[in-house]
């Protein structure tokens, strides 16, 4: 049966997927083809418009939606602050947050490297990013059913 929970649960799936999707399509298809398609200045100019417009989706969209249906989801579960210390649901949550914590803000850490000129940071927190965003959708897998 289709509840708005069903709607809010496909909501925050939907935006993951395409967060994480995102990531993995610019780290494994755009960045191979620009690096032996391009010359360094048409590839820091096209990766520069990729970083810009990923960094604006997800001010705009990916982060609110995963905030506002991730929020409404733990109300609905009755999460408290308390649960989170729990076994079992609460820590798994727990883990889950603090590791999209830090997407978040090796993400933001990797525009601000890219932007000032330090590719060798930036790439290292591109792949932090990555890595811990797959570690965030294995953590959601993980969760118990409601």
């Amino acid at each position: 049966m289709l509840t708005i929970w069903t709607v809010v649960r496909f909501l925050h799936v939907l935006g993951a997927a395409l967060w994480v999707g995102g990531q993995l399509t610019v780290s494994l298809v755009v960045l191979p083809l620009a690096r032996r398609g391009l010359d360094d200045e048409r590839r820091g100019a096209l990766l520069t418009a990729v970083g810009r417009r990923f960094g604006v989706l997800t001010a705009a969209f990916f982060l609110p939606l995963q905030i506002g249906t991730g929020v409404a989801l733990a109300w609905r579960r009755g999460v408290t602050w308390e649960s989170l210390l729990v076994p079992g649901y609460g820590r798994i949550l727990a883990a889950k947050l603090a590791l999209f914590a830090v997407v978040m803000l090796a993400a933001a850490l990797h525009g601000a490297a890219s932007s000032r000129g330090y590719p060798v940071l930036a790439r290292i927190l591109a792949v932090t990013s990555l890595v811990a965003s797959v570690g965030v959708v294995a953590l959601a897998a993980a969760l118990p059913a409601t």
